[in-house]
């Protein structure tokens, strides 16, 4: 056994007994450790990897801290998967709280609910497996199957498949799309609310567009419909950028107003 073998073992059996009734193993290229009480902490860098019964993250390092080692601070090309709620994670930064079961995930992010068939990406992303609630913010998009979503704001109840949207919501289905200040989208019934300035177009089925086919890393196998490029966010209600012309528009009437649409 080399050395740097030896380190690991070691540093792994002098913290299982401080988690022991969550206990999980470690691995990495190097570990440090500090057991002080009430300073304990380790580093692990290079492959780094951390497993539980509920959760297995690896990461370019990961640093474990907090009263019994509660606290993942793990940063570089980091893969999470917690396997209770069939969620993976992936970010460039991810600080997970294994007490609470609360992931933060930092930089370009992305969520995939395999149960659900959900996929999320974002900047910012906040997941409570316990709850099993999603905050998001900034540049959001969420597909699913033939469905597609951007926004600023979301929150996803993945109990209850509803999705609730707000930052210039905008959504995709088919070659249909609506704009709101404010949506509810229930992924698996696919019924959408739409609240405030409301705006979209729907098109004839022999006029929809082609969703496009093959997008790499997407859920479902079906077409992914494509959210019109260059179109700014908030952009003027009416007939949305990209529309055929002639294509039907939902008109603001000027006043905040609430339509349920079905997307069947």
């Amino acid at each position: 056994m080399s050395p740097r073998s030896f380190s690991v073992l070691i540093a792994i059996f002098m913290v299982v007994p401080f988690v022991a009734a969550d206990s999980f193993t470690f691995s990495a290229d190097s570990v440090k450790s500090v057991l002080a009480k009430g300073k304990e902490r380790t580093s692990l860098s290079g492959k780094a990897r951390v497993k539980s019964d509920t959760i297995n993250i690896t990461a370019d390092a990961i640093e474990i801290s907090g009263s019994g080692y509660s606290t993942l601070v793990c940063k570089g090309n980091v893969e999470a998967d917690d396997q209770k709620n069939g969620i993976h994670l992936s970010a460039p930064a991810l600080t997970y709280d294994r007490t609470h079961s609360i992931a933060l995930l930092e930089g370009p992010s992305v969520l995939e609910d395999s149960k659900n068939k959900v996929v999320m990406k974002a900047n910012w992303i906040q997941d409570d497996g316990d709850k099993g609630i999603t905050v998001a913010q900034v540049n959001v998009r969420i597909l699913k199957d033939g469905l597609a979503c951007r926004s600023e704001y979301v929150v996803y109840r993945r109990a209850n498949h509803v999705l609730e949207l707000s930052g210039a919501p905008r959504v995709v289905r088919n070659g249909d799309e609506y704009r709101a200040t404010r949506m509810v989208v229930n992924t698996e019934t696919e019924e959408i609310i739409l609240e405030g300035a409301v705006a979209g177009s729907v098109h004839s089925e022999d006029s929809k567009p082609k969703a496009a086919t093959g997008v790499s890393g997407e859920a479902g196998s079906g077409p992914v419909p494509q959210i019109p490029a260059g179109t700014p966010a908030g952009a003027p209600a009416g007939r949305p950028t990209g529309a055929p012309a002639g294509s039907p528009a939902i008109k603001p009437s000027g006043k905040p107003r609430r339509v349920r649409r079905s997307l069947c």
